[in-house]
């Protein structure tokens, strides 16, 4: 009961808070698309956080097409990579969660790369949402900021998590045999 409330309460939270931004900064432009992504973000994290789910879907496995990541390498997975390099992203992330050589560690970073994507995935399809409604009503030039955003900020950290799950699943089945 404590959790749904919990749940119940974030999402109230975040839409008065969606309502305030659109309140107070205009739809079409890239300072809304910016404050939107960030701001879904702290509550989604708040929002997965509080649902400690285990992820058990099948949704997560790795699909046939999806075998050996070539597909996400075609679309320049390994190019976003390089960019998260380049920006620091990996050595705050790495700082902040150290992933040591052991089970635990390497089980614990599967979860995350599930909460990670679910995250991901939430705010994709909200953004989505406010980019169609901008476009419809604004145009498409000023849906531009959403549409760019939303695919570096959301699709491209769903296609990393869906293309390292399968790697840290052979790590840790590595680690179990030894």
């Amino acid at each position: 009961m404590r959790k749904t409330l919990t749940l119940i309460l974030i999402t109230i939270i975040t839409i008065g808070l969606i309502c305030a931004l659109v309140n107070y900064i205009p739809m079409d432009g890239f300072p809304f698309a910016w404050s939107l992504n960030f701001l879904l973000m702290l509550c989604v994290v708040a929002f997965i956080e509080a649902l400690k789910n285990q992820l058990k879907s099948s949704y997560y496995n790795q699909k046939g097409w999806e075998r050996n990541g070539k597909i996400y390498e075609q679309i320049g997975i390994n190019g976003f990579r390089k960019l998260l390099v380049w920006i620091g992203w990996e050595r705050l992330n790495k700082k902040s969660n150290p992933v040591e050589r052991n089970i635990k560690s390497l089980t614990d970073l599967h979860h995350q790369t599930k909460k990670s994507e679910l995250g991901h995935l939430i705010i994709l399809l909200i953004v989505l949402g406010f980019n169609i409604f901008v476009a419809l009503k604004f145009g498409i030039l000023q849906s531009l900021w959403l549409l760019l955003l939303n695919i570096l900020l959301n699709l491209y950290p769903i296609l990393l998590q869906r293309y390292n799950r399968p790697r840290i699943e052979r790590a840790i089945n590595l680690s179990k045999r030894r």
